[in-house]
């Protein structure tokens, strides 16, 4: 009897399930392509092999127990009446790990990718995410699916750049994804730690009382990277993003905090302040309805695009 035992490339060499190394230990004759990772194991573990490329069909046919171990990640063909065993296998979110080694190479043997830059990259990072919307917005998952994909490059390549550096300022992937984690834990102690909440709403509350102690907090350390005036509810909200967007997340912060409402309507003293003004009160309104001023004027802009198409067919 042939059993194929297949084993994940990204799990380390020789972490097998307790059935497969059963398996192994009592074959009749155990196979192992040339090169196998989980060959050194074997000798470790006292498990005799023979390196063949594929497994004898005279042998296979025979009475005995045959272990067959093809390349990690190989899909073979199994024979007739063989058994396929998975030795080791992926967990969620393993195939990133090809990510950062797909990366790692192309920033070794790309000259395109080996000469980029924090800065060269940076229109990337308001690009793909608008890219992914686009996708989203179509309806189409498969487009969606992919555009993330493009995405989640730009965390890696960011991160592989940032690796590189000498001078004190280095992280890497994994510095990255543990900040993040952190974070997450820290921040939803509802989650993992004991405090218990009514609803979303409450969780939201939390979130923000908890990044403002956060913030205070590197304040009163001296934290070179805090802020060094005194930490305001706008803290953090990024101005480099569209200007609807941006007046709408200026405004819920605000509100959060218990900001009075007539701050959003100074006196204009400029030549087009008017149509700022205006623009400020619509997303007042949106705001007040429940929308999302943004994602209500990119609506109201694919109809236009839609009205303009029919236009130009007829």
């Amino acid at each position: 009897m042939l059993i194929v035992l297949a084993t994940s490339p990204r799990v380390a060499p020789g972490l097998l399930s307790w059935p497969a190394w059963e398996a192994l230990r009592s074959a009749s004759v155990v196979l192992a392509s040339p090169g196998h990772p989980v060959l050194p194991a074997l000798d470790e573990a006292g498990v005799a092999y023979r390196v063949a490329l594929e497994p004898d069909a005279e042998l296979c046919a025979s009475d005995e127990v045959v272990v067959w171990l093809p390349m990690p990640g190989a899909d073979p063909e199994l024979p007739d009446g063989a058994q396929l065993m998975r030795g080791s296998a992926d967990l969620p979110g393993a195939h990133l790990i090809d990510l950062v080694a797909t990366m790692d190479r192309l920033r070794v043997e790309c000259p395109w990718d080996a000469r980029q830059t924090h800065a060269s990259l940076a229109p990337h990072l308001l690009e793909e995410p608008y890219e992914a919307l686009e996708a989203l917005e179509s309806g189409d998952e498969q487009a969606l699916c992919e555009e993330l994909g493009d995405v989640a490059l730009q965390v890696v390549f960011h991160a592989r750049i940032a690796a590189e550096r000498e001078d004190g300022t280095r992280y890497t992937i994994d510095d990255v994804a543990d900040g993040i984690v952190a974070k997450l834990v820290r921040r939803h102690p509802h989650v993992f730690g004991d405090v218990t909440v009514s609803g979303a709403d409450e969780v939201k509350r939390n979130w923000d009382e908890i990044k403002r102690e956060e913030k205070r907090a590197r304040a009163s350390a001296g934290d070179a990277g805090a802020e060094q005036a005194a930490p305001s509810v706008l803290d953090g909200v990024p101005f480099g993003q569209p200007a609807l967007a941006l007046a709408a997340q200026l405004q819920r912060r605000a509100a959060r905090a218990g900001v009075p409402g007539e701050l959003a309507w100074p006196d204009g003293d400029g030549e087009h302040d008017d149509i700022g003004r205006e623009l400020f009160r619509l997303v007042t309104r949106a705001r007040e309805l429940g929308l999302d001023p943004e994602m209500e004027l990119r609506a109201a802009a694919r109809r236009y695009r839609d009205r303009v198409h029919a236009w130009e067919r007829r």
